[in-house]
């Protein structure tokens, strides 16, 4: 399959490049996105690409959004690129596999994001006042724990480069309308409920996740990417101990190494060795077969 750091698609207007996908306009009421081979860690794009990655991205959400359509309607109108517009033929060896034709929704400003378990930027503010995004949270949990309770935990949405920050319920009311965000939570801890048990029974713990919704003449729909080893934390189930760090099914071995070299964290960021990017390449090739019990076929 052929690797792709970037589309340059002269047919159609490019409206966004974002950290691993580009988008383009196809007209009034369709988006063309591809999920390209970009990486990147601590929000630095990287410079080189992991193969395979953007095919494996996407075929993910797709086995997602289907099995989560009588939950929610989703954007997808076409995945294979025979159904494209006939002027993304010339295209069509780059875009296979790692591309959807889609409605095009206007995005929420906010993220929707499940905790499932108490790790990251969570872990960070539980130490710091015993509360995530305004939930109170029981005393003494450790470092990875399981909550009593899936907790929708929404955050603000940054430009590349820049961090998203966590808000309250009640802010993200103020930012998309407070029946909206009742809808998105209960949308995104149903989903991520039978999504995490789902996922038990294939091996994998998934800690966290990100979800993106938008409407279209005010119905709800989920969009953009949906558990993936890039929006979620997938963690091995074997060896799962609470108390500390546990290694995952994402960019584990991309970060550890930039930490093991002392990157600063701001672009540019330096070359990856192969054997990082094939170990990286692995672990999200794992973590598809695992969630779909069959091999890429791309």
């Amino acid at each position: 399959m052929k690797t792709v750091i970037q589309t340059d698609i002269k047919e159609f207007p490019l409206l966004h490049r974002g950290k691993v996908r580009d988008i383009y306009g196809i007209d009034a009421e369709r988006l063309l996105i591809v999920t390209t081979d970009r990486i990147s860690a601590f929000d630095v794009v990287l410079p080189d690409p992991v193969p395979l990655k953007g095919a494996i991205l996407n075929q993910i959400t797709l086995f997602w959004m289907d099995k989560f359509k009588d939950l929610v309607e989703n954007h997808v109108l076409a995945s294979e690129t025979k159904d494209f517009p006939p002027e993304l033929a010339p295209y069509a060896e780059e875009l296979a596999g790692r591309s959807v034709l889609v409605k095009r929704a206007k995005p929420l400003p906010i993220e929707c994001i499940v905790r499932g378990y108490i790790t990251g930027s969570g872990w960070k503010d539980y130490r710091k006042t015993g509360t995530v995004s305004g939930h109170k949270l029981p005393v003494g949990l450790q470092e990875s724990e399981m909550l009593p309770t899936p907790l929708f935990t929404p955050s603000t949405k940054a430009e590349i480069g820049q961090h998203d920050e966590n808000i309250t319920v009640e802010q993200a009311k103020d930012m998309a309308g407070r029946d909206m965000v009742a809808q998105v939570e209960k949308l995104s801890i149903e989903i991520y409920s039978r999504a995490r048990d789902y996922a038990r029974s294939r091996g994998i713990i998934i800690a966290d996740t990100k979800f993106e919704f938008g409407t279209i003449d005010g119905k709800l729909l989920l969009i953009d990417e949906v558990l993936t080893p890039d929006s979620s934390r997938f963690w091995p189930m074997d060896g799962y101990a609470p108390g500390q760090g546990q290694p995952s099914f994402d960019k584990q071995f991309v970060r550890d190494w930039l930490e093991q070299i002392g990157f600063n964290k701001q672009p540019p960021a330096p070359h990856l060795p192969l054997e990082v990017i094939e170990k990286t390449r692995d672990k999200y090739l794992e973590a598809y077969e695992r969630l779909t019990g069959a091999s890429l076929s791309v």
